[in-house]
């Protein structure tokens, strides 16, 4: 079969759906690859490098719809759909939900669509979500177009000519887009506060050096889909409060928050932009939905008394290299699995959740939406339960070494001297002691293995200091060396730490 790339018709569109780098590992699938001449030149792919790679550089592009695959990143025109026909497939961003009536168009012959923005989110299908690839680009342009905006440095620093604070950011939603955006921020040296529903990803904001901000309401937004649920209103109500205590603290302030098939949540009111600071910045990444700003209009920058309001829906492809290439390996995903015998025919398996959710039209019927894909708790419960019952029978076993030991110990105590048994008694308890006093150490302030090392160190100090007072000069001189060996090792374990202290502050 023959795949197609034609070049996107927007005006604000930078990429290209594939790569020359990709075009090599479509070609083993056993697919001709032909592309419009001039797609990829927006994201700095020539010509050339497609021809080197083994595609053909069409310039019709009609004769490149005419082809059996078509693969493309915007969602189709009605144009572009009536270019359609017989049993044409097509692969692209098309928010089935969000356009209803373009689906209805798409009715027609035996065309298939698969809807790149339709991945589940699930870990085997990673490697397709499209979604979650441009959501990262787009979470770190964002914060390079506010620190564009903004009429200061994000880190802070103490000149001659004085000092400056460092900029402070909020965003609101942790999910790839916004620990993206955290990520870029804190490299930047910018204080970054953020927020989300999903108590589950703290650990994650926290670790990329960010605060992690909560309402004093216990309620969790998770759910078994991989986004975030409506809150209750008591919870809205808290998270508003919030937010408007926020505003007048930070300079800049990045929203991400969505959900799929809705309109974008209203998070930031005209009340709380009046808040801010003249020279704030907030950036809408929900402008394609509507946005989280009331006063946020799609494509556009609006300044409401110095604060720019940021609407852009094109921040992918304002890096159109680094967007082109991971979205063009994961149509090559997609492909992948629906090329079962790698020999350039499709086979678009229904029986599949993720091929079955990315569908939207087969054969020229709608097969939107989609069942629900989420994890089984029944399956989680049982395979919990398998867990014990194997635990279960593990400690009926170890039960029968102990037996055995037990009994060896008794006819030892029945039949040896009683000197033996004291020192037998002393030495167990040794063991014991020295066991729960070495591996039982906390590492707070050490790594695991600089901790086990500096508690072995001092049991053998507290031997040698044992020993010292012994007689005869032997006893003696060795003492005074363990001391002085174990006390390099322990001052050692505390300067290393220091020093490793020392790389994590800024």
């Amino acid at each position: 079969m023959k795949i197609g790339i034609p070049n996107e018709t927007s005006n604000i569109e930078n990429r290209v759906a594939i790569t020359p780098s990709v075009v090599k590992k479509i070609i083993n699938l056993g697919y001709e690859v032909s592309i419009e001449s001039g797609a990829g030149l927006k994201a700095s792919f020539l010509d050339q490098d497609y021809e080197k790679s083994g595609a053909q550089v069409l310039s019709s592009k009609k004769n490149i719809w005419k082809l059996d695959i078509i693969l493309k990143i915007n969602k189709p025109s009605e144009d572009e759909i009536s270019a359609l026909s017989g049993k044409s497939t097509l692969i692209s961003f098309f928010s089935p939900d969000l356009n209803p009536e373009l689906l209805k168009i798409c009715k027609k012959d035996n065309i298939n669509i698969l809807s790149m923005d339709s991945v589940p989110r699930i870990s085997r299908a990673q490697k397709m979500d499209a979604l979650s690839s441009m959501a990262n680009v787009a979470g770190s342009r964002a914060v390079i177009e506010a620190a564009h905006l903004f009429g200061r440095f994000f880190g802070g620093q103490i000149t001659a000519a004085g000092k400056i604070l460092p900029a402070k950011i909020l965003i609101i939603g942790a999910g790839v887009a916004g620990l993206s955006a955290i990520g870029t921020a804190t490299s930047l040296g910018a204080i970054v506060r953020a927020f989300d529903t999903r108590p589950e990803v703290k650990e994650q904001v926290e670790s990329l050096g960010a605060e992690f901000l909560t309402v004093s309401l216990n309620e969790d937004a998770s759910s078994n889909d991989g986004y975030a649920k409506t809150m209750s209103d008591e919870f809205i109500k808290k998270e508003m409060d919030l937010f408007k205590s926020q505003c007048k603290e930070v300079d800049i302030i990045i929203t991400t928050a969505l959900i799929p098939g809705k309109d974008a949540p209203k998070l930031i009111t005209d009340e709380m932009i009046n808040l801010m600071k003249p020279g704030s910045v907030i950036m809408d990444l929900a402008a394609l939905q509507g946005g989280n700003c009331t006063l946020c209009k799609r494509d556009e920058i609006v300044d409401i008394n110095g604060v720019k309001i940021v609407g852009f829906t094109d921040l992918p492809s304002r890096l159109p290299s680094q967007s082109s290439e991971l979205y063009a390996n994961n149509v090559y995903h997609v492909l992948n699995d629906i090329t079962p015998d790698k020999d350039g025919k499709i086979s678009i398996n229904m029986e599949d959740e993720v091929i079955r959710s990315l569908t939207i039209i087969k054969d020229g019927q709608i097969t939107f939406p989609p069942p629900k894909v989420h994890v089984s708790v029944k399956k989680t419960q049982l395979k919990n339960t398998q867990v014990k019952k194997e635990i279960i029978k593990k400690e009926k076993k170890s039960l029968l070494p102990g037996i055995i030991a037990f009994s060896l110990l008794f006819l030892v105590g029945a039949f040896a001297p009683a000197s033996f048994m004291s020192h037998f008694t002393v030495f167990v308890l040794s063991c014991f002691i020295g066991y729960m006093v070495i591996w039982n150490v906390t590492s707070s302030l050490h790594t695991p293995l600089m901790s086990v090392t500096n508690a072995v160190s001092s049991i053998i100090i507290i031997g040698a200091l044992v020993q010292i007072s012994s007689p005869g000069l032997a006893s003696i001189v060795l003492s005074s060396l363990a001391i002085f060996i174990t006390s390099i090792n322990i001052f050692g374990g505390f300067a290393v730490t220091k020093r490793m202290l020392g790389m994590f502050k800024k």
